[in-house]
């Protein structure tokens, strides 16, 4: 007896899914910030995903040993009606029906859902478990506690390399960035019997817990405005049908917005403003590329503008003013440079619209001015919070989020029907598993500081670096293939505070280099991944179209910066010199 997978409403489905193609589907049916839950270097199947699940279990066809004859028994479980199926995803996947042998069958001679599960669940339940018991009996072993530091690299690689390709594993890199964390601390606790651990785990805690907090905030306020079609208000406003002026328009308001916002949410809310102006699928595409320049551009010279930046800012390495006043120009550079090349050589962005794009008349939620309005003066109300009284900035965040909160509360007082815009409903949708990701990734990054093995490594680029210039390129360079969050935290643990200053060259560097280095290819960035999902864009096509304009601007920065600091420094040689000059001057003068 055998149970295969339906035909359900024309399609035929399979008992396991086995998509053929390797590319990641996305639905903006709901919201433009939806891609926010998928990570910030990775997203889900979404919709037409789930859409599949849903007709597999609705639809279970099941066959009886007298098929042969032409007789086929069916019967339909959990439900008798299946959602259509969007005709993307039947021709996305390709289905090889997949046969199981049932142990018990019912009365009627037919396999149950739940036998028809049961053993692929069951050996790869039995994977898992082994794989962790086989770890905790690894991390038992004399010879761990004997080489700490040396088991502590391999648990680091290993995690790391599953991050890297979760794609390929089909492990979501946010557990295998959890159990790392974990495992790195228990080796750590075994190899230490005098229990400073315990003391070194709650002080990284601490720091991770500001950003963690920090984000969830800023995650909040951003989906509250958006639940309100706040940024309406932004994107309602372009109205040109030059192509060209719209390339440029589009690469600086997303610069701009950035700046504020985060460069993922920018750039999911920019490129659903593409698909509103421009019709030509490749076009629009190339305009979402410079989307991603642009907004990884605009984070990288504010506080609350990038992640790493973040970091970076909550743990004393920057300061707000000299990030702005140090970083602008530069980041200002990297966008130029890339938007000049393209519209003097690239053919893609020639010519004129069909019709004139001029956004069409749209409907605000209600309140969503005031609402936007509010949620921009939050964000922008966490460095003066700082500023004012020296709090660390997820305070301020956390007053910003409480503030919105009241507000959506007073104003939507009494309407039912409106509970999806107010906040309890946007901390539902915030990214949780890319905030469970930092937090595995900071902890871990924090358990090889505390033993010594990050200063180690500094200890090893500064022999074979001769530059913080240098150090700081091949760490944006590096950030282009590997997570930037990892990269900027191992940094941040090797070089100590005592030899590098608030808003040394160092720290500044490296926060442009790791905001703007990730454009360099699709999958670099968190805003490069939601743009890979959103356009179907493919990692050949970006690195033969974008990368040539995104690597010009990155070095072009970079000048910028070194030119910028060393004209900087010239002048205050020079106004240092004036008293003694003046001296000399009168000293030479006759009486």
């Amino acid at each position: 007896m055998a149970c295969v997978a339906p035909s359900c409403s024309g399609i035929a489905l399979p008992a396991r899914p086995r998509p053929t193609m390797a590319r990641r589907t996305f639905s903006m049916a709901a919201s433009p910030l939806t891609a926010r839950r998928a990570g910030f270097h990775g997203l889900k199947m979404g919709v037409e995903r789930d859409t599949i699940v849903r007709n597999r279990r609705a639809c279970v066809k099941v066959r009886s040993s007298d098929d042969s004859n032409g007789q086929t028994d069916s019967r339909v479980t959990l439900g008798s009606e299946s959602a259509p199926v969007p005709q993307a995803t039947q021709e996305m996947y390709s289905f090889e029906p997949e046969e199981i042998e049932c142990v018990q069958p019912d009365e009627d001679g037919t396999c149950s859902l739940e036998e028809y599960e049961s053993k692929q669940d069951f050996f790869r339940a039995f994977g898992v478990g082994a794989a962790v018991l086989l770890g905790a009996y690894i991390l038992d072993l004399d010879w761990v506690e004997s080489h700490q530091n040396t088991t502590m690299v391999l648990i680091f690689l290993l995690g790391y390399v599953g991050i890297i390709f979760e794609e390929t594993v089909s492990f979501n890199k946010s557990g295998v960035a959890l159990i790392m964390a974990a495992a790195l601390w228990t080796t750590a606790a075994v190899s230490d019997p005098t229990g400073a651990v315990d003391s070194q785990l709650e002080e990284h805690l601490g720091e991770v817990g500001q950003i963690v907090f920090f984000l969830m905030g800023a995650m909040a306020i951003v989906e509250t405005v958006d639940s309100h079609q706040g940024f309406k208000i932004v994107t309602d406003a372009i109205k040109t049908k030059n192509t060209t002026s719209l390339l440029w328009i589009i690469g600086w308001i997303t610069f701009f917005m950035s700046s504020v916002l985060d460069n993922l949410t920018s750039t999911i809310v920019m490129i659903s403003l593409l698909r509103k102006l421009i019709k030509d699928p490749e076009q629009r595409k190339f305009f979402g590329a410079v989307v991603v320049i642009a907004a990884n551009a605009g984070g990288a010279w504010t506080p609350i503008g990038d992640v790493t930046t973040t970091m970076l800012w909550i743990n004393g390495q920057i300061s707000t003013f000299s990030t702005i006043t140090d970083l602008f120009f530069p980041s200002v550079v990297s966008l130029l440079v890339p938007l000049a090349l393209i519209t003097a050589l690239s053919d893609d962005v020639k010519g004129e619209q069909e019709e004139s794009l001029v956004a069409t008349e749209s409907t605000f939620a209600p309140r969503g001015r005031l609402v936007f309005g509010a949620g921009v003066s939050a964000l922008l109300f966490v460095p003066v919070f700082k500023g004012l009284t020296g709090l660390p900035p997820y305070l301020g965040m956390l007053c910003g989020l409480g503030s919105l909160w009241l507000l959506t509360d007073a104003i939507h007082f009494g309407e039912k029907d409106r509970a999806t815009l107010k906040v309890p409903y946007a901390l539902s949708r915030i990214d949780t598993q890319g905030i469970l990701f930092f937090l595995g990734i900071l902890l871990s990054i924090g358990c090889l500081d505390s033993a010594g093995i990050l200063k180690e490594l500094a200890v090893f680029l500064d022999n074979n670096l001769s530059s913080k210039e240098l150090l700081a390129t091949a760490i944006g360079a590096a950030s282009a293939l590997i997570d930037n969050v990892p990269l900027v935290a191992a940094t941040m643990g090797m070089y100590d505070m005592a030899d590098f200053p608030k808003d040394d060259k160092l720290w500044q560097l490296i926060a442009y280099c790791a905001g703007t280095g990730g454009s360099m290819l699709i999958i670099g960035s968190a805003s490069g991944v939601a743009f890979m999902g959103l356009e179907n864009a493919e990692f050949g096509w970006y690195a033969k179209k974008v990368t040539p304009w995104a690597a010009a601007g990155y070095f072009a920065g970079i000048g910028a910066y070194i030119l910028q600091t060393n004209m900087l420094q010239g002048s205050s040689n020079v106004v240092a010199m004036l008293p003694a000059a003046a001296d000399v001057v009168s000293s030479s003068l006759p009486l």
